[in-house]
């Protein structure tokens, strides 16, 4: 069914909206840079010339007085400025004010539309504006989206590299050069070593080897000639460097035109091998014109190019197809479900030990994992697109609060679940404006203690395992451990006998209702937020840590799963119950033998490789009932805080784990983040690691920090 083309429009417009945003604060930074000026042009032609088409009109009137103008920007008639930057940035709120109103939201300020239409004008002053949208002027040229600009096209070269025979002697090796040409586009390379001698008469310094490379690249070429310069000591023989030669191929040509056009042969040498009814390469082997390297070298040509043919057939038929959210939603559900029947299909083939019903389960095995890692691959989206909107976010609020900040990001590619990043939004907000507002100093401060006058608050994704690693870093103030200690015991959180870690101490900042702000503001100073942060990235499965300095910054580390729906678990055995533990966090499993439990003196520590690990006994941790085995397994796990082991009765193996919500009558259940459903149709539960850890912490100091 065809999406509504206003539905698709308010999309593309939001998205436009956004790579609009992120154009102007680029500009703010270069002013002068024409490519982003282009960039913003085309975002607000197209927002302006497709709300035309779809009816929205009043966005298409707006929008056109903004293009007016950056079009006067693009002629050089007027200088960007932080005023008109600021400006065009409320303009696009306006904007995006007009799309949620024609969904049924509040009438946007027509006043303030208006006034900011006023202040283009004033900057542009008397300069004639162009002509009105919709005029022959606008409509006699077509629409151009950033992604419709031709790329350089592509050349094929032909390059045969015959180094001087004393090259290796002066240090150079030619390999580098052979792989920067890879590094330029596909490209093929043949060593030719019909030139090196027998044994007996071998320089080994010397090079005997020569390549022949065929390479196609948009890099470094002109109209003929693709010229790549090597730096070669000449002994006074002078090395033998050919030039590239333009390939100016159709999509193949034929073995022998190949050997002929780079002169390994002449045309009456392959019309007097082809009197033979043989391949032609074989034909001209055997009639010793030319040396089986060469063929090789020209074979390679051949399949290079038509392989080249095949990559852009295939390029100019991929398309891109927009999916609603939910149907996405509903396939991994369904994937869910086929990876429960294929562990019950498995199952039951293993019972019933007949070699073809065990053929047919590995083989919807293979197919029910294959599926399921595309279905997670389709949800997957780059992070840079929620690093975008904090730019905004974070220009806003220091000019605010009158602080100088740039944003950094780093890691803008990587991926994450899409839900995982829909969720993590609010908690990534709260925690750069906490940096922006806590953190970074007054810039007349920060220049009384030698740091530059504006502040850094940095954002970096980065991929750790099947986790992702999200840093929020400042080079502001830092924490103060001492004010958060003694506002800890005024508010009786802690006993001020107790002596704690830095770490333990900083992760008070996360008790609900607790705050060293000194006044209150608009942004931050009520106790608000911080709770809310740890709760909802626990919620995701994931933990956070901080590490900070007085005077020299702080740094926030968030640990979330690529994804919330399907995980590789270790399923293990307590009594008759059954847990499965994420299986990124496992490190290894050891066995707790007696002997080693009387060694411990009664204390739940054991000796692993040299290292002394802390164990939990989930026996006892959720009173199952029983006697234990004589040896029990510990399974070694890397929580947060370092080494800790899960004692367990039994470990039964890896399982694939379609994570199920316990529903809201267990909501408030600790220790556990969800259930699967096995194969032979009982339910196990998955631990939560981190806080199982976090609560025998607390009930071994004998206090409540959260």
């Amino acid at each position: 069914m065809m999406q509504n083309p206003r539905i698709t429009y308010k999309e593309e417009a939001i998205e436009l909206l956004a790579e609009l945003e992120g154009s102007l604060l680029e500009l703010e930074e270069n002013p002068g840079d024409s490519e982003i000026i282009g960039r913003a042009f085309r975002c607000l032609h197209t927002i302006k010339g497709s709300g035309s088409m779809f009816g929205f009109d009043d966005i298409a009137t707006f929008t056109h007085e903004v293009e007016t103008t950056f079009d006067l920007i693009r002629e050089g008639k007027i200088a960007v400025t932080a005023e008109l930057i600021g400006i065009t940035l409320s303009a696009c709120d306006h904007i995006r004010s007009l799309l949620e109103a024609s969904d049924g939201g509040a009438a946007p300020d027509k006043e303030h539309g208006e006034s900011l239409i006023a202040s283009l004008k004033k900057l542009t002053g008397n300069i004639a504006d162009p002509p009105p949208a919709g005029s022959s002027e606008y409509m006699d040229e077509p629409e151009q989206k950033a992604s419709d600009i031709p790329e350089a096209s592509d050349i094929s070269y032909r390059i045969r590299f015959r180094p001087d025979r004393h090259i290796l002697t002066t240090g150079f090796n030619p390999i580098l050069l052979l792989n920067e040409l890879r590094g330029l586009g596909p490209c093929k390379v043949v060593a030719q070593i019909n030139e090196i001698p027998p044994l007996d008469e071998i320089d080994p310094e010397a090079c005997y080897t020569y390549w022949d490379v065929v390479l196609t690249t948009n890099h470094g070429a002109n109209e003929d000639v693709c010229t790549i310069t090597v730096d070669i000591i000449d002994d006074g023989e002078g090395a033998d460097e050919e030039e590239p030669v333009e390939v100016r191929l159709p999509n193949h040509k034929k073995l022998g035109e190949i050997l002929v056009e780079k002169g390994d042969l002449t045309p009456d040498d392959v019309n007097g091998a082809l009197s033979a009814q043989k391949p032609i390469g074989q034909l001209l082997m055997e009639a010793g014109v030319v040396d089986p390297g060469l063929i090789e070298s020209a074979c390679a040509e051949q399949e290079h190019i038509k392989e080249l043919h095949r990559t852009r057939q295939a390029n100019e038929t991929i398309s891109t197809v927009r999916v609603p959210a939910d149907r996405l939603d509903t396939l991994v559900n369904l994937v869910g479900e086929l990876v429960t029947v294929q562990a019950r299909l498995s199952q039951m083939a293993a019972l019933q030990n007949q070699p073809e019903i065990i053929a047919i389960a590995e083989e919807v095995e293979r197919l029910t994992e294959n599926l399921r890692d595309n279905a997670m691959n389709i949800r997957m989206v780059p992070i840079g697109t929620t690093f975008n909107k904090f730019k905004r976010m974070v220009r806003d609020l220091a000019e605010e609060l009158g602080k100088n900040v740039v944003l950094e990001t780093v890691g803008a590619e990587t991926e994450l679940d899409k839900t995982v990043i829909e969720r993590l939004n609010d908690p990534l907000i709260h925690l750069i404006r906490n940096s922006v507002d806590h953190g970074i100093e007054e810039p007349d401060i920060r220049e009384a203690k030698g740091k530059p006058r504006h502040g850094t608050v940095r954002i970096s994704a980065t991929h750790s395992g099947a986790f992702v690693l999200i840093r929020i870093t400042d080079d502001g103030a830092g924490l103060d451990r001492e004010a958060i200690h003694n506002k800890a015991v005024a508010k009786g959180l802690i006993s001020p006998d107790v002596e704690f870690s830095e770490k333990d101490i900083f992760a008070l900042i996360f008790t609900p209702g607790f705050s060293t702000a000194e006044k209150l503001t608009n942004i931050s100073g009520r106790g608000v937020g911080m709770d809310v942060v740890k709760r909802n990235i626990e919620a995701l499965r994931g933990s956070i840590e901080i590490e900070s300095r007085k005077g020299a910054g702080t740094v926030i580390t968030l640990k979330l799963p690529l994804t919330l729906a399907i995980i590789d678990g270790l399923l293990v055995k307590v009594g008759e119950g059954q847990f499965v533990i994420p299986l990124p966090i496992v490190q290894e499993c050891v066995e707790l033998t007696p002997v080693e439990k009387a060694g411990s003196n009664g204390r739940d520590l054991a000796h692993v490789r040299g290292e002394i690990v802390p164990y939990i006994r989930l026996r006892e941790r959720f009173l199952i009932k029983g006697q234990a085995p004589q040896i029990e397994q510990i399974i070694i796990t890397g929580a947060c805080t370092g080494k800790v082991g899960l004692v367990v009765d039994q470990v039964i193996g890896e399982r694939q784990t379609v994570i199920k919500n316990l529903g809201k009558l267990f909501q408030y259940v600790e220790d556990i983040s969800g259930a699967t459903i096995l194969g032979d149709g009982k339910v196990a539960l998955i631990l939560d690691v981190p806080k199982l850890v976090e609560a025998e912490v607390e009930v071994a100091q004998g206090t409540c920090i959260h």
